[in-house]
């Protein structure tokens, strides 16, 4: 009895790709991170009791870089008859580094240090819900010297932005199938673009009480 060799889709094809280029994300996440720590060295060693500056790496998963590069086709779907079309060498973040950063003046630094040290990287920078000329994070893209086949991907965050980003990714971003409705109403959508405010307005308050002169308080 002879069984009809199975088609291999789309997604078996990028999965093979993704693990013959998985070296080189390795080697280009090292590398990103080692730049990123090292060219903001001087900002940490002057960070008062209060500031912070992380930096936090990752390597994005096969699942999570097939399916980031089916959302990006039409319809959200790959056409089988044209598997020629699709490489995960097309992502952006396939190596991604963020740096976290508070307050603002920091995120301010840390970007002017990093474009210094990176000055051919696109920019492309995560625009918010109301007012686009004032953006969530700062990001760039670009080719490290570890390797010419994988792009990598850094990101400025304002720190609170991102550790509420932390719980978002999975509920709202990426949710589970049961929770995409709740996704994509606009109810939530509201109300995530309400927290992301309360947090700007936080820091923003915090940044102007710190810069009062305490003197001129007792006149």
């Amino acid at each position: 009895m002879s069984f009809a060799k199975a088609k291999r889709t789309i997604e078996d094809q990028l999965r093979e790709e993704y693990f013959d280029l998985l070296p080189d994300i390795r080697r280009v996440v090292n590398e990103l991170e080692t730049e990123v720590r090292y060219c903001l060295l001087p900002i940490s060693l002057r960070l008062d009791k209060y500031e912070r500056l992380e930096v936090i790496s990752r390597i994005k998963e096969c699942e999570s870089a097939v399916d980031s590069l089916r959302r990006r086709q039409e319809g959200a779907t790959f056409d089988s008859e044209r598997p020629d079309l699709y490489s995960l060498r097309s992502l952006n973040d396939l190596a991604g580094v963020r740096v976290l950063a508070f307050p603002g003046s920091r995120l301010e630094e840390a970007d002017q240090a990093l474009r210094r040290r990176f000055p051919e990287w696109t920019p492309k920078p995560v625009l918010g819900f109301d007012d686009p000329a004032e953006p969530l994070a700062l990001k760039y893209y670009g080719y490290c010297g570890a390797s010419g086949r994988v792009r990598a991907e850094f990101q400025i965050v304002p720190m609170h932005t991102a550790l509420f980003w932390k719980v978002e990714h999975s509920a709202i971003y990426k949710p589970s199938p049961g929770l995409k409705g709740v996704a994509r109403s606009l109810e939530m959508q509201q109300r995530t673009s309400d927290v992301l405010k309360a947090l700007k307005a936080f820091e923003d308050e915090f940044v102007n009480l710190i810069r009062r002169d305490p003197l001129a308080e007792g006149h």
